[in-house]
């Protein structure tokens, strides 16, 4: 906490980096501030080396938990002031990694308050989409098989709506991890990483999704808009932001325009 109160966020942004630069980013759009003393104190750790690939351990590809180096990470963070923390990967709130996480900074009698970006997300259908039942998500295939946004949100009443099998590897996590066109190898939003995302957001619509939620933070770097073709699109790496300034200092939280979310 700095000297007028107000909590300094931490942010572990290597998982991947181009996501944790997307969340920076989005917390400075989303503060409140009309000069540079305004923003809110940030530390940020970005060790990808370090954080094993979250889809891999989930998929037996990899016997290393990336819980273990997370969580190190949340600690050395938190010696720089942090009070607050996240990281912007859904992946990486699989059970099998994020409760990790909680039991080694509880080991470590940590005082940080780490959030859970799913959980968030749940938070703000509740409040935002509350009217809406049937929600889809496009995620990596570790996030998919993990079921972590179904069992996040079908307590609260949502229908979670996934691709098929099928057209979740072929298309969806490919746009993610392709070699040459994914979002994770080329660091940007190809046309055709693009294209399949398009491609998989009218998929879940045939399916009968009412909103798609963007579940791999790599994927808002290539769908901007707030609404495709009438569905509305969730961005997590948005509700993650906003989540940390409302944990950091509340009265500088931005009010939500849902029409204008993603461009302020």
């Amino acid at each position: 906490m700095n000297e007028i109160g107000e909590k300094i966020v931490g942010v572990v942004a290597g998982a991947g980096p181009f996501a944790g630069l997307d969340l920076l980013g989005k917390i400075l759009n989303q503060t409140v501030a009309s000069k540079d003393q305004d923003h809110l104190t940030i530390v940020t750790l970005s060790r990808p080396g370090q954080i094993a690939d979250r889809s891999e351990y989930l998929l037996g590809q990899t016997d290393v938990n990336p819980a273990y180096a997370i969580a190190d990470q949340v600690l050395q963070l938190e010696r720089l002031g942090a009070a607050v923390a996240a990281i912007p990967c859904n992946t990486a709130h699989a059970p099998p990694i994020f409760d990790v996480v909680l039991r080694e900074l509880q080991a470590a009698n940590s005082n940080v308050k780490f959030l859970h970006m799913v959980k968030e997300v749940g938070a703000f259908l509740n409040q935002r989409q509350a009217h809406t039942r049937r929600v889809g998500v496009l995620s990596t295939t570790g996030t998919y098989r993990a079921n972590i946004y179904p069992a996040a949100l079908a307590p609260a009443g949502f229908q979670v709506i996934v691709p098929d099998a099928d057209f979740q590897e072929r298309v969806v996590h490919a746009a993610v991890y392709d070699p040459v066109y994914g979002i994770k190898a080329t660091g940007q939003a190809t046309a055709t990483a693009r294209n399949n995302l398009l491609a998989g957001i009218e998929h879940l619509r045939e399916k009968g999704a009412e909103v798609v939620v963007l579940g791999c933070t790599e994927m808002p770097l290539a769908i901007t808009e707030p609404r495709i073709e009438g569905i509305v699109v969730i961005d997590p790496t948005l509700i993650l932001a906003r989540a940390l300034i409302r944990e950091a200092n509340p009265a500088k939280l931005k009010p939500y325009q849902p029409c204008l979310a993603s461009e302020n």
